[in-house]
């Protein structure tokens, strides 16, 4: 049987489920996490559901929060709302909390389900090295057959084991069919060994998969989507940044950063070789390219490691993208939206490339020869700025039904079935004392938004109507409430631009700044930069290695930007405190000695510790008072009292005059607000954002503790299995 691979990725694939199925009645009926089936593996076909049964239990996915088996894909879970993303303590920060073991409230990125086969990552490890042992042993399928199989299998297995390290350090490498439930094995082996295991996987699927995908374009046909020589390689230029990082390299050894380069640059051609690069379009409008590759449902060079969605319904609905629906108004049916910090909206760059003179971060960086307009925000910045947030009086449009939302919503403005949809979400208090009380966001939205208005919206990865018009979603009431519950958006793990970005760091680790910018360039030109500036960078970063670091590292945040991709470069560079306080208990080695002794210090980088990340809305002036509470005209201030509301900015056009106009609105009708994002505490004394050194490298969470009886606690936390004594696995030993 040929799997049908294209638009079949999700939560499961059709023919993985079918396996799936089989293989959850053969555990049931045997007790038994021995291999599916002896005749399994006689053929190609059954081989290839092997093959794809590991990747509906093994891709990553846009669906769910950060848990034990997903990385963070941008939306506010635990890892992003760690970050500069978004407002509101996430158990990473809080100050009121400590994580600790024997409280049990670590998260647990080994396990959902102990005992499940597939609903922990070791399971997972196990379904991976049952493949890899049934295809080599497989008389039925040639040896080129096995190597496009395996090379896949490899690649899975160091995608789990990278997820683990990235998190814990050095965890057991566990290579044979251990029952899952055993605690065999679970001696963790040093950080160096997982590197160099993660990194070998990765090089026997990048040779494994050579023949088959460096022809110019990867996987084609029914195969696309499938992982890929240049996947591998892209993957492992991420563990190879990983170990050169402040994180796993205190005293900054600058063989890591060498070897990386050296090894990262070489492979680059690899990776080009299989149809990877970045995404272009013939008209790059406004940042409409930057848009425009995150709803490229065919051959898409940017998409380097990715999950195919589709739109189906019924016993498929698992496979549906949901991030159109987390990203929506409510008074769309959407989820109500995401609301990014006023933080990261007040440091994005200006439209010259240079960060806000008034942004306190990046201090190394020249700051903007333009002036930073806070009340106006949305005046003269980067492009990827438009494409990243959207404000009160900015198109955003969408392919709909007026006759859904008018059934439904009555009061909700439908814009021409959504084509010509207008965002007007400023908002008004009902309560004259709430309107500057700072712990107080308005309490009522225009246009029928009411009590779920957000000031600004993530407008990230949008599929929008302007920029494609062949939506990705199905526009259909469903149970949930909602229009845009089934879209064919695929997630996109790792791109191209990563992949450069991941080479900037280590040329400039390394030495090498001059190759550094030249890669930066790149980016900054996609972006809608041009060499009359120098692409918005300075020109001293080929010359100061601190200042090109940052550069690198401020481009990776705007560029990767609500793509679960902060939190691990924060923690790679331990951008919280800047490494200077030593972990309780640990040795010497601990201490970060390269950098000046602290990163941030050495970046200009302002600690996010002791800061916090606000809301931001625009609320109708004061002189127009107070408004209603219902949806009625005549409850909100500005229709009441008779202003008509200007143009919304459409990014398809010229920018400038527009947001002039839109400016000169604001003034005369608006003030901004920033008001409480992260937590009081009960006192309402504002609090601060506290994440302990202990948390760059975690501990072992009890419940996997409790099932892993010899693996030891990381330095710093305390070992469940040994009343609470302290951890002695230390992740940095070598």
């Amino acid at each position: 049987m040929k799997t049908r691979i294209i638009n079949l990725f999700g939560i499961g694939l059709v023919s993985a489920l079918a396996l799936t199925s089989c293989s959850d009645e053969f555990l049931e009926d045997k007790k038994s996490y021995d291999k599916v089936s002896g005749d399994l593996y006689n053929t190609y076909e059954g081989c290839e559901l092997r093959i794809d049964d590991i990747y509906s239990w093994c891709l990553p996915t846009t669906n769910s929060k950060a848990n034990w088996r997903y990385p963070s894909s941008g939306q506010k879970d635990d890892m992003s709302q760690s970050t500069e993303e978004y407002p509101g303590f996430s158990l990473f920060v809080d100050p009121e909390t400590e994580i600790t073991t024997m409280q049990g409230n670590a998260p647990d990125y080994f396990y959902g389900s102990f005992g499940n086969i597939q609903a922990n990552t070791y399971g997972h490890i196990r379904l991976i090295n049952d493949a890899i042992q049934g295809i080599s042993a497989s008389n039925g399928i040639t040896d080129a057959e096995k190597d496009k199989l395996l090379g896949q299998a490899y690649f899975f297995r160091a995608w789990r084991y990278y997820c683990l390290v990235k998190m814990y350090g050095g965890v057991p490498i566990v290579t044979d069919l251990l029952d899952p439930s055993s605690s065999e094995g679970s001696v963790r082996n040093t950080t160096k060994e997982c590197i160099e295991f993660i990194c070998s996987d990765l090089d026997k699927a990048a040779k494994m998969l050579a023949a088959s995908t460096m022809n110019g374009s990867g996987f084609t046909g029914n195969d696309y989507g499938r992982v890929t020589t240049g996947t591998a390689l892209a993957l492992k230029g991420r563990v190879l940044l990983l170990w050169a990082s402040p994180l796993f390299n205190r005293k900054n050894d600058q063989t890591r950063w060498t070897n990386a380069y050296t090894q990262m640059k070489e492979e680059l051609d690899s990776i080009n070789q299989c149809g990877y690069g970045l995404f272009t379009s013939g008209n790059n409008v406004n940042g409409s390219t930057f848009a425009m590759m995150f709803n490229q449902v065919g051959r898409n060079p940017e998409a380097v490691f990715f999950t195919l969605y589709n739109n189906k319904e019924g016993d498929d609905i698992g496979q549906n993208s949901d991030w159109e629906r987390y990203i929506r108004p409510s008074n769309l049916t959407g989820s109500g939206g995401l609301i990014p910090s006023a933080m990261l909206i007040d440091m994005f760059p200006m439209a010259d490339g240079k960060r806000p003179a008034s942004a306190d971060t990046y201090t190394k960086l020249d700051p903007s020869s333009y002036n930073y307009e806070k009340e106006y925000p949305f005046m003269n910045r980067d492009p990827r700025f438009y494409r990243t947030f959207v404000f009160p009086g900015f198109r955003w449009a969408y392919s709909g039904s007026d006759d859904i939302l008018l059934g439904e919503e009555p009061n909700t403005p439908v814009y021409n079935s959504g084509r010509d949809f207008e965002l007007w979400n400023y908002g008004w208090y009902a309560d004259e004392t709430k309107i500057n009380d700072e712990e107080s966001g308005y309490e009522y939205g225009a246009d029928n938004l009411l009590g779920n208005g957000k000031g600004v919206y993530v407008r990230k990865r949008s599929d929008d109507y302007d920029i494609n018009n062949n939506p990705l979603y199905t526009w259909a009431k469903t149970d949930n409430g909602s229009c845009f519950a089934r879209s064919a958006q695929p997630y996109i793990e790792l791109r191209y631009a990563e992949v450069l970005l991941n080479l900037a760091e280590v040329a400039c680790g390394a030495g090498d700044m001059a190759y550094a910018v030249s890669l930066l360039q790149q980016i900054r030109a996609r972006a809608g930069y041009t060499a009359e500036n120098n692409y918005g960078l300075q020109a001293d970063l080929a010359s100061d290695q601190a200042k090109c670091m940052s550069a690198i590292i401020y481009e990776r945040q705007i560029e990767l930007a609500y793509e679960g991709k902060r939190f691990d470069d924060m923690r790679r560079w331990m951008l919280f405190d800047g490494g200077a306080v030593k972990v309780d208990g640990a040795p010497n080695s601990w201490t970060l000695e390269g950098w000046g002794g602290n990163t941030c210090t050495w970046l200009g980088f302002k600690p996010l510790n002791g800061q916090r990340r606000e809301n931001i809305e625009f609320r109708v002036a004061d002189s127009f008072g107070i408004g209603g509470t219902t949806a009625a005209d005549g409850d909100d201030p500005l229709k009441k009292a008779g202003v008509e509301r200007c143009p919304a900015v459409d990014l398809r056009q010229d920018l400038a005059p527009q947001l002039e106009t839109l400016k000169t609105w604001y003034k005369a009708n608006l003030v901004r607000k920033d008001w409480k994002g992260d937590s009081w505490s009960s006192n309402k004394v504002k609090l601060y954002i506290k994440f302990l050194p202990k948390y760059y490298l975690m501990g072992i969470p009890r419940g996997a503790q409790s099932n892993m009886k010899s693996a030891a606690q990381t330095i710093g936390w305390d070992d469940y299995n040994n009343g609470g004594a302290p951890g002695t696995f230390d992740p940095l030993a070598e």
